[in-house]
């Protein structure tokens, strides 16, 4: 069967990062498929990490994705349930490829899988091999109960951390993790108290919570400010789904925006060279701390071309996020001797880790470590249940005439002084606020990025933008 067929019919498909679709429509058919026709890629090598989340469906799809390794001979590491960067470091280790069925943000009701080779993620190109994959496919697929789990996986992630930044880094420093249902959730307790802090363990679900990094739930806006004025702690964290973002808040119990985040995180491992979406704050270029920024299409493999085109100046220093706070190191760090290796894959922790080392640097708390940016802010937010087709439509709305995209996004401007539609449509009015319209690529869903000089009106821009889209197409 050819892989692409199979996925039309399922209506499975490559979105941003990796494979996603409905757990209704992720059968265990079109799940051995996608995993043997990625191992079929990898022909020269005799084993394959796997993992996955802590969603309801990730176990049944993790077994569909041993049964194709098996068929084929190979040897599976199986790694549990762990951060999706936890896999990728282990493969990169290790020298195989992995894969890791997670849904990362998504709500629980979709799934999906991601896929490393041995020196990262895959690429564009990778993708479409794999879809244009020809697969054998058994007459009935044997799911069989999960192995022994490979502790190396979780072991190799925290020696990462703990050997470069050392285990009394974060010594009289306290950590409040929220932990939902984070993949990540007991890994993060493990971690920083291997650093040298002491943590204080909330809101743990045994109820998938789908946390999207770039749209904070109000409810846990309000918890995190509750939590601040209940709780003692110098850092607030927590992760979506698969940890592969961040969410971060200093002790007022205020969420950072991740794309910020990452501007700062650059920033305090000395890089040199930036490479984040088209969607990230302006703030990058603004600070001046870099000697060169790129801008790409939104999601990781985009990123991590463009980190790729960049190292090759054996003088750059070379890393990549994205505005949903993830981060990827494309060069080796060095710092006393140790060396923090390359992890090109969105990664939550070092993120968390370099704030809360600029924080005990500066001596200042973390809400007073943006005070030296410019003020530029971002705030984003979705309209669910918003088909392709009518993202597709909106966008040829828009782009119309300035006076219909004005009308829409923005009555009180007067003209529009640059559209760039590297993905989607966005929008810089003569104002100095921008708006970004894209559809999702993982789940039928309209995104919407904002950028202003304060963060109320950041926020007014993104909603009330969303507002008036919502009553167009009701």
């Amino acid at each position: 069967m050819l892989v692409k067929d199979l996925a039309e019919k399922a209506n499975v498909k490559f979105g941003t990062s990796g494979v996603r679709g409905l757990v209704t429509d992720l059968s265990a058919e079109i799940c051995y498929a996608y995993a043997s026709a990625f191992i079929n890629l990898h022909s020269s090598v005799a084993s394959i990490a796997i993992g996955h989340d802590l969603r309801p469906s990730s176990r049944m799809i993790t077994q569909a994705c041993i049964a194709a390794a098996k068929a084929l001979d190979i040897k599976v590491e199986y790694l549990g349930a762990l951060p999706t960067p936890a896999i990728a470091h282990f493969c990169i280790q290790k020298e195989i490829p992995g894969l890791v069925v997670t849904g990362s943000h998504i709500p629980f009701d979709r799934n999906g899988i991601k896929f490393y080779r041995a020196d990262g993620e895959i690429s564009k190109s990778d993708e479409e091999s794999i879809s244009n994959s020809i697969v054998v496919l058994p007459k009935e697929i044997n799911l069989e109960e999960l192995p022994e789990t490979n502790k190396d996986g979780l072991g190799f992630y925290l020696v990462r951390y703990v050997d470069f930044f050392g285990a009394s880094f974060l010594l009289g420093k306290t950590i409040a993790i929220y932990e939902h249902s984070s993949v990540a959730r007991d890994f993060l307790h493990r971690t920083f108290i291997s650093l040298g802090a002491t943590t204080i363990s909330l809101g743990r679900s045994d109820v998938f919570v789908p946390i999207d990094t770039e749209a904070v739930r109000e409810e846990d806006i309000e918890t995190a400010t509750a939590w601040s004025n209940e709780y003692q702690f110098d850092m607030l964290v927590s992760t979506d789904g698969d940890a592969d973002r961040p969410l971060i808040a200093g002790e007022d119990g205020v969420w950072l925006r991740g794309d910020v985040v990452g501007v700062l995180t650059s920033h305090y491992l000395q890089m040199t060279h930036v490479v984040t979406p088209v969607s990230s704050n302006t703030v990058l270029e603004k600070s001046g701390f870099f000697n060169a920024v790129t801008r790409t299409k939104i999601g990781s493999p985009f990123v991590i071309d463009a980190m790729n085109e960049l190292s090759k100046d054996q003088s750059a220093k070379v890393c990549g996020y994205e505005a949903n706070g993830g981060f990827l190191l494309q060069s080796n760090l060095e710092q006393n001797g140790k060396v923090l290796s390359v992890l090109p894959t969105r990664d939550a922790i070092l993120p968390m880790l370099a704030i809360m080392g600029m924080s005990i640097e500066s001596q200042k708390p973390i809400s007073q470590l943006f005070d030296a940016l410019p003020s530029r802010f971002t705030h984003s937010d979705r309209i669910q249940d918003f088909s392709h087709e009518e993202s597709k439509h909106l966008l040829t709305h828009l782009l119309v005439d300035d006076e219909s995209m004005i009308s829409l996004l923005l009555p009180s401007a007067k003209s529009v002084v640059e559209k760039n539609l590297v993905d989607g449509l966005r929008v810089t009015f003569e104002t100095g606020d921008i708006l970004h319209i894209r559809p999702s690529g993982n789940a039928p869903e309209l995104r919407c990025y904002s950028e202003s000089n304060s963060i109320t009106r950041a926020k007014e821009l993104c909603d009330e933008a969303l507002c008036r889209i919502a009553r167009l197409y009701q």
